[in-house]
């Protein structure tokens, strides 16, 4: 364990194991023989206390001990006599303290005696003393520090002293831990509370940035001080709930067809959205997961749609009740007009206590986006879907778009992006400066060592910086520094293999930022389907394809889009595909996707007509880590999920299946190919069918109509 070699036992130590081990069972049997029988007695007690102490990590010793101290608090001899109460508190006082003499890392024992503590019959004043002794055995452990924690809220010992003292730890040792955790608690409580001399925090986060510099250049290869550099980076960073991107965006005129074409095809995506509803997704995208979206906390100006009947829902799951990315369906009446009819569509969201993020931030800042749709005049004729021919996504299938038209979409495109929706004004100069500073630094610090937590460090700062420029609404393009970044977790990759994957896929992260965030780049991704006549499919697509792409992001940048090709890559989970809402038609084939929950996200995509995860490996690994995320119809909390009733088809059928049962069951897909997994069989594809009354064609070959 933590890199230390195990020996193999001597005969000596193996025989001395066994006694020990015949002693343990024997008080182990006694004990539960008083505890199934409720016996408190003094010998009962005696019994556990040895146990204890022999074993501090026996769990429901310890509850015993405290069913033992409530029952014999009610005996007559105990009743109102503050002496009694006060010395049976003490026995288990003491029994821990000796439990954690043979193991001061017993989650149980420190427990217990915060439990005792609690109680509010015991002094405190010995405990800081105690943890003196511990922590001099080992100053990092963190059993010792949460229990410090809890014993200077009981004495009400001020943070600014405890800070104090957190100084003092780490100059002794630049390598605790703990310590430098336990200074980013105190220093977030003495921040939110505004204390005296602790206010501006851009003066002490600036003294904080030094203090841990000196600690990391005198010791670059101690992680400890790194990951208090990383905190300070995420606090400069993450400054606020901002309403980061939106669908429909800010100022847009969007044109809403009802015969499930797209109209004219050298319309932009901004301006032409499949469906035939007359029903429009509205997104909001935050900057962090922020609860409590709701009409009360937001407000919908649009005419003949009532603010307060929207139902806002996130799109991270069901159970959450937080989440970036928050969704509602504008509704609109059906116009037997003869002429569009233009709806101007305003959300507002106030300075409203009640939006807050995951961490517990208020939004304090006010926000809002506008914009127009425009319905045509009702009809009665519709498209019909059923004759539609296949969609194919070979190489021949795309062509490039005019290069004039590719520049006035994106231009719109980056236009959008930089729309200042949020009406404070706020400064992020020193934060900008500072992590300026912080990247000269660094910089410094590898010109001199080859130190891979130092480079990570520095491709962090560097992405810091970046995302800050975007911050200022100003063009930052030019000063992007995604190119030295992808160096950076390239170098990291050949110098620390051991974490391969992960700079892998914090490698794909910035090359999406870098192609999504430059115009030239993303222009050079951006094709047209060569059939404009089909009406299941824009002709605008987004190819990112052929990146080796571990994993997606950027989603705040892509709700605009409709058709996406993630075809060979590496990719193992479609996790934020959820937040596309306007995806109608998607190519996943040739990647790892290794079961069907991994595209547990789709189950969000009421738009998704289109879908292609052939040649991946669904059914090839016999335990697939990752289906527990999409959970079994077997289980009870799956509720209402799973009603066989509404079901025609056979229970065995089902349950042999649940996974793809449970992803598909909600879906309207039209074309699906699942062949080249090794799931694909003809079983699996007769219950698709059947989960699929909407299907026209399965692995290319048309659906015989039922």
């Amino acid at each position: 364990m933590h890199g230390r070699p195990r020996k193999a036992p001597t005969t000596e130590e193996q025989e001395a194991s066994a006694i020990k081990a015949s002693k343990l069972r024997s008080l182990q049997s006694q004990f539960l023989q008083f505890h199934h029988n409720k016996i408190y007695t003094k010998e009962a007690l005696d019994v556990s206390a040895k146990l204890l102490e022999s074993n501090p990590e026996y769990y429901t010793a310890w509850n015993y001990r405290k069913l033992a101290v409530q029952h014999n608090w009610n005996l007559p001899e105990a009743d109102n006599n503050e002496e009694s109460i006060k010395s049976i508190l003490d026995e288990e006082l003491r029994l821990v303290e000796n439990a954690l003499k043979r193991n001061f890392k017993s989650y149980g024992a420190w427990h217990h005696r915060k439990w005792v503590l609690s109680k509010g019959h015991s002094s405190t004043d010995k405990e800081l003393l105690l943890l003196g002794k511990f922590q001099k055995a080992d100053a990092r452990n963190f059993h010792a520090w949460n229990y410090r924690r809890f014993v200077t809220a009981l004495k009400n010992i001020p943070d600014e002293k405890e800070l104090e003292y957190t100084t003092e730890r780490i100059c002794d040792n630049f390598s605790n831990y703990s310590a430098w955790h336990n200074r980013s608690v105190l220093l977030s409580h003495l921040l939110k509370e505004n204390a005296k001399g602790y206010s501006p925090k851009d003066n002490v986060f600036t003294e904080e940035y030094e203090f841990v510099r000196n600690a990391l250049f005198t010791d670059p290869d101690d992680q400890s001080g790194w990951f208090y550099h990383l905190w300070l980076l995420d606090q400069t960073v993450k400054l606020e709930t901002l309403l980061v991107s939106s669908w429909p965006p800010h100022g847009c005129n969007l044109s809403l067809p009802v015969d499930a074409s797209f109209g004219d095809c050298s319309f932009s995506p901004f301006i032409s959205l499949q469906s035939n509803t007359r029903t429009l997704p509205l997104i909001l995208y935050f900057s962090e997961a922020v609860e409590n979206i709701c009409s009360s906390t937001l407000e919908v100006e649009c005419e003949n749609i009532v603010s307060n009947e929207l139902v806002w829902r996130s799109l991270s799951g069901e159970e959450t009740v937080s989440a970036q990315a928050w969704l509602t369906y504008l509704n609109f009446p059906e116009e037997h007009a003869h002429s569009l009819k233009a709806y101007q569509v305003k959300v507002s969201l106030a300075r409203s206590q009640g939006i807050f993020s995951s961490t517990g931030v208020h939004r304090g800042n006010s926000s809002h986006i506008a914009f127009t749709v425009s319905i045509p005049p009702y009809h009665s004729e519709h498209v019909d879907l059923k004759n539609e021919e296949k969609i194919f996504w070979s190489e021949e299938s795309f062509c490039t778009h005019e290069a004039q038209f590719l520049e006035s979409v994106l231009a719109n495109l980056f236009h959008i992006e930089r729309t200042k929706v949020d009406e404070k004004v706020v400064d992020y100069q020193w934060n900008i400066m500072t992590v300026d500073n912080e990247i000269a630094h660094y910089r410094e610090l590898l010109a001199t060592m080859n130190c891979k937590i130092g480079k990570l460090t520095l491709a962090r700062l560097l992405m810091a910086h970046n995302t800050l420029m975007s911050y200022t609404c100003t063009s930052h393009r030019n000063v992007s520094h995604h190119a030295e970044i992808l160096q950076l977790y390239d170098d990291l990759k050949k110098m620390d293999p051991a974490h391969f994957h992960y700079y892998q896929d914090e490698y794909n992260l910035v090359l999406l930022k870098q192609i999504i965030s430059n115009q030239e780049l993303l222009l050079k991704h951006c094709c047209k389907y060569r059939d404009p006549s089909s009406p299941k499919i824009n002709n605008f697509c987004l190819r990112l394809n052929d990146l080796s792409l571990s994993r997606i992001g950027s989603m705040e940048q892509l709700l605009w889009v409709q058709v996406l090709d993630l075809s060979n890559n590496q990719i193992q989970s479609l996790e934020g595909l959820e937040v596309m809402q306007l995806l109608s038609c998607l190519n996943a084939s040739h990647n790892k996707l290794c079961s069907f929950t991994a595209l547990e996200p789709l189950r969000l995509l009421r738009s998704l007509k289109v879908l292609d995860i052939s040649y991946n490996e669904i059914g090839a690994h016999s335990i697939d880590t990752r289906r527990y995320l999409c959970s079994s119809p077997l289980n009870h909390k799956s509720g209402g999920d799973w009603k066989t009733e509404e079901s025609e088809m056979p229970w065995a059928e089902v349950t042999d299946h649940w996974e793809a049962y449970t992803i598909f069951k909600d879906l309207n897909l039209i074309q699906l190919d699942v062949n080249g997994n090794a799931v694909s069989d003809e079983k699996i594809k007769l219950l698709l069918i059947k989960l699929l009354p909407s299907l026209r064609w399965l692995d290319g070959e048309k659906v015989a109509e039922s």
